[in-house]
């Protein structure tokens, strides 16, 4: 019974880390309580400073900004009204003539469509203003599909 109490001399506990090549049993304990810090921790920590930004200025604090708005209000851009569209082969383009009628893809009555710019901004109806035609605005686009088309240089 004497033998069974007894461990044998090579038996490996399992509960004692082995130490690394080179330490002592008193280094490894030290290693366990407190990691090791990297050698080049001498070096400098890096300055941190605010970013410092240009203050804003009210739309309306200096006139600036209405002065470059201002500049813009006589330019000049091409409005067109798109009736409807439609496709034919070149032959039957060559066979137009006077009193010819071009089929649309857009039904009577439909609204058309406001082009501002080649870009489509509204859709409306047609009218007659003093023997001249018109169009009257029933429906603007909406602000998000408008900036979506600009994407679409179509």
């Amino acid at each position: 019974m004497a033998n069974e109490a007894q461990q044998p001399e090579n038996e490996v506990v399992e509960d004692q880390p082995t130490p690394a090549a080179g330490e002592t049993p008193e280094e490894e304990k030290e290693s366990v309580l407190s990691p090791r810090e990297p050698e080049e921790q001498s070096e400098a920590e890096p300055e941190i400073q605010k970013a410092e930004f240009e203050k804003f200025q009210s739309p309306g604090g200096n006139g600036i900004s209405e002065q470059k708005i201002e500049m813009l209000l006589d330019v000049v851009l091409p409005v067109t009204v798109e009736l409807g569209r439609s496709r034919m082969f070149i032959k039957e383009i060559l066979e137009l003539e006077r009193g010819t009628i071009i089929e649309l893809d857009k039904m009577a009555g439909e609204p058309v469509d406001l082009y501002i710019n080649n870009k489509k901004m509204a859709e409306g109806e047609v009218v007659v203003v003093d023997k001249h035609f018109g169009v009257r605005i029933t429906n603007l686009l909406n602000p998000d599909d408008r900036i979506k088309s600009l994407g679409n240089m179509s």
